[in-house]
């Protein structure tokens, strides 16, 4: 992929970059300003200065000389669990993305070993959890660490540190598996809303008169239930009822969290930042706004898993469903679903723990020099576990949805038929976790 411009990287993608040379040539004229503006002697943060609490330590020549390569090797204090291989490579295009505006002010040299190591295909050991700072450094000094060995030039070494890139390249990629998922959402629910014979009359799009997203939830689910048949009530319980208010908050959070990513790759997140020809001391790190859309799209996603699990119980219902009790092909001698929705059950009590504000709980650190913290690291690592637990809930729900409709002899809708190609028909009890993890690793794989 031809990187012409910062706007071009995707943290997604799994292509091998090159940078174009205009966008090289912008880089090193930025570079050439900024090593100019270092000849002066001006107190540049982190580069003839200390870090943190030792920012008032003016750094020798020599000591100038070895600081960018230290500021790496101290500050790996991380352990395991490690992030999974595809968001440590989103840690690193975030990385390159961030250094394609140009404010970090480093050389084309540490840009192209950048792209040479995510072309490569090896992958960092970064830390999941444990960042605690105002910003990212610790895991972006195991994400980096590799460059030690490499002679960094002025202010190369605090440049890798600096800003949010690991978070935002991590909710890109959350981005992406959150929008497949509330496919997945629509597709299950219109399933479960044609298996019971709901009153289709809560899903017309005119319902969401004033709000698009809500109307094109409501479309979506029509299109998906198909043809509609004679409703068995007046009114489907409100779990079936309310499904596209539900999804469509989904995928408004969705994209909102997108259009955070986007501030953050295109704003300003480099301490000291070169703009406007000089460096500039900036608190583009603390990325609240990342934070605060991660935790709304958890909360979305919880209130989505709920949902499913109480829709769940409703297909095991004969008042509901008109089939057998508990999707049992022989209710009494088989017990049927019901221990599927308990683990439903579980996972969205576990779910529901994610859903605590994740800025809330600052506390003090580098002897009070970072007094604060928005834990952006963090929240995107409850989002990411957040989509695992609802793609679980959806799975179990999945199953419910496709036994009812094999028990009342009607066909699965297209959207679910590649069910059948990996869950054989249940006729007795069995071991449903392994139909479950078929399910995840197929149907709903992230």
């Amino acid at each position: 992929m031809l990187i012409n411009q910062a706007s071009d990287v995707d943290p997604s993608s799994a292509s091998q970059l090159e940078i174009a040379q205009p966008l090289l040539d912008h880089l090193a004229a930025i570079r050439a300003e900024v090593l100019a503006a270092l000849d002066s002697g001006e107190l540049v943060y982190g580069v003839n200065t200390g870090m943190g609490a030792m920012s008032k330590v003016r750094l020798t020549s020599s000591e100038q000389a070895v600081h960018q390569r230290n500021l790496l090797l101290g500050r790996a204090v991380g352990g395991p669990p490690w992030l999974p291989a595809d968001e440590a490579r989103a840690v690193l295009l975030g990385r390159l993305r961030t250094f394609l505006n140009g404010d970090s002010g480093v050389s084309v040299e540490l840009v192209q070993q950048l792209v040479a190591l995510i072309n490569s295909g090896w992958l960092p050991q970064i830390p999941l959890e444990g960042a605690g700072s105002a910003g990212e450094i610790i895991p972006l000094a195991h994400a980096f660490g590799t460059f030690a060995r490499f002679e960094l030039g002025p202010k190369e070494g605090i440049a890798l540190l600096a800003g949010i890139p690991g978070a935002t390249g991590r909710a890109a990629l959350q981005v992406v598996r959150a929008r497949r998922l509330a496919d997945h959402l629509s597709a299950v629910a219109a399933g479960a809303i044609a298996v019971v014979g709901a009153n289709r009359a809560p899903y017309q799009p005119l319902a969401g008169r004033g709000d698009d997203v809500l109307a094109g939830e409501l479309a979506r689910l029509l299109e998906l239930a198909g043809p509609e048949v004679e409703p068995r009530s007046l009114q489907a319980p409100v779990s079936f009822r309310v499904a596209g208010q539900v999804i469509a908050q989904v995928r408004r959070s969705i994209g909102d969290l997108d259009a955070a990513v986007a501030r953050a790759f295109d704003g300003v997140t480099d301490s000291p930042a070169y703009l406007g020809g000089e460096f500039v001391g900036t608190a583009g790190f603390h990325g609240i706004d990342l934070t605060a859309y991660c935790d709304q799209l958890v909360v979305a996603l919880a209130h989505a898993a709920e949902v499913s699990a109480a829709r769940l119980h409703r297909l095991l219902d004969p008042a509901v469903t008109g089939l057998p009790a508990q999707l049992a092909h022989e209710p009494g001698p088989q017990a049927g679903l019901v221990a599927v929705h308990k683990r439903a059950v579980a996972t969205t009590h576990r779910l529901r723990r994610l859903t605590l504000p994740t800025a809330i709980g600052t506390a003090e650190t580098s002897n009070g020099q970072e007094d604060v913290q928005s834990f952006s690291w963090e929240a995107v690592g409850n989002l990411a576990e957040a989509l695992r637990l609802t793609r679980e809930v959806t799975a179990c729900e999945l199953l419910a949805v496709y036994q009812a409709h094999l028990l009342a002899k009607r066909p699965l809708p297209v959207s679910l038929q590649a069910v059948a190609d990996v869950v054989p028909p249940i006729v007795a009890d069995r071991p449903f976790g392994e139909d479950l993890t078929r399910l995840l690793e197929t149907v709903l794989q992230p």
